[in-house]
């Protein structure tokens, strides 16, 4: 019985901690790399939307590996259920 109250007092000391060193929400923190983004982004890339310009130009390479995996799983759960035949 012990070892039960024992447990739980670690299990709740570990979500009190992870809790209260949780960020802030609507607070994020400011780093470098989106000072050049904010500063840079318009002139380098010609669009007024930053984070279209992030998610196309300077990070297109993985947009187009995400949507192209996206597409492979799609294409292969349509594949499985159209291959089943109600009986």
């Amino acid at each position: 019985m012990n070892v039960k109250i024992l447990i739980l007092g670690v299990l709740c000391t570990f979500f009190l901690v992870a809790v209260l060193s949780i960020h802030p929400f609507g607070k994020p923190s400011n780093t470098e790399m989106d000072d050049y983004f904010i500063q840079n982004g318009q002139v380098q890339t010609g669009s007024n939307n930053i984070v279209a310009s992030v998610l196309f130009d300077y990070r297109g390479m993985d947009t187009l590996v995400e949507a192209t995996l996206l597409f492979a799983a799609t294409s292969g759960i349509f594949i499985v259920f159209r291959g089943k035949k109600n009986e």
